[in-house]
């Protein structure tokens, strides 16, 4: 006889969706107390919110107790598959709101890390620009390595991406945006800092002989690091923990000239004969190349565009 088995969530519900939505929060802040403020919900209600959801699934999420919230590998896997849908979800409220020729819903963004303080980098304009354009549309701005954001921008997480270029790729469209100056820096503790100027390396032959750390995925550093053969000590995943290693005086590695001024000014950090080791970064705003961006996406592009040809 053949046994038929059904799925144990079966039809999704509108209570469904906001269980997940829920879920995303909580893993998002960390731990249910912690999404407390975030939904304006007492911790009581979110556990049982979230007990709900694990009995509609048939499945464990989390763990919680005195060892702190952590995801399941079920759970992990439901995370990754709730973005997807809440994207398509939003992605849905977006449309119907162009049928309707109004702005609404939600517009994802994520940038690379460290570019607030780039002189070069109007982001903050084109929020302005978009904010008196489509005030009724919600922004969330998050900050992720380049990959995650390239990744994110492609599965519908995110709408639109800034990011440093590196390779191009036929599924995403480029706006050129600005740039940044890219210098090899030494930390305060490091025997370069005190040296005289004709005794810091002379050419790349001579920086390999240092500990370098550098960025642990594709990336403008990467490319530079792999032509010139230098291999990386240590790695780090954003520009906050190449710095932190540079700090240490253990390794050189390159940072923003805006992002180490602060730094240098402070006698913690100096460029290493700046003449020689530097490159130029150019940053691009990016959205999916298919399916066509939503009025909104694409007002939130021309902003940017706008903000950055000002200049």
């Amino acid at each position: 006889m053949k046994v038929t088995t059904r799925a144990a969530l079966g039809q999704l519900s509108d209570m469904d969706i906001r269980l997940l939505r829920v879920f995303t929060t909580v893993v998002d802040c960390g731990g249910m107390a912690a999404a407390e403020l975030e939904l304006n919900i007492g911790t009581s209600t979110v556990s049982r919110h979230i007990k709900d959801l694990e009995t509609r699934l048939g499945l464990t999420l989390c763990r919680r107790g005195r060892a702190g919230f952590a995801l399941t590998p079920e759970g992990e896997q439901i995370y990754a598959e709730t973005l997807r849908l809440l994207s398509g979800v939003d992605a849905f409220r977006s449309r119907v709101d162009e049928i309707h020729q109004r702005m609404g819903g939600a517009l994802h963004i994520a940038m690379f890390d460290k570019t607030a303080s780039n002189p070069q980098a109007h982001i903050g304009q084109a929020i302005a620009l978009f904010g008196a354009q489509a005030p009724d549309v919600a922004l969330h701005l998050h900050v992720a390595p380049l990959n995650a954001i390239e990744r994110g921008v492609l599965d519908g997480q995110f709408q639109v991406g800034i990011i440093p270029g590196h390779r191009s790729s036929a599924t995403l469209t480029y706006d050129e945006l600005f740039s940044e100056t890219m210098y090899l820096y030494c930390g305060a503790a490091h025997p370069l800092f005190a040296a005289a100027p004709v005794d810091e390396p002379a050419d790349w032959d001579a920086v390999r002989a240092h500990a370098f750390a550098g960025l642990g995925y594709h990336s403008p550093n990467m490319e530079l690091t792999q032509q010139v053969q230098l291999a990386r000590s240590a790695t780090g995943y954003d520009q906050e923990s190449i710095a932190t290693l540079i700090l240490s005086g253990a390794f050189l590695g390159f940072l923003p000239d805006h992002y180490a001024a602060g730094f240098v000014r402070q006698g913690q950090m100096r460029s290493v004969r700046p003449a020689t080791f530097n490159y130029e970064c150019s940053f691009f705003g990016i959205v999916r190349a298919s399916p066509q961006a939503t009025r909104v996406t694409q007002t939130f592009q021309l902003c940017l565009r706008q903000a950055h040809q000002r200049v």
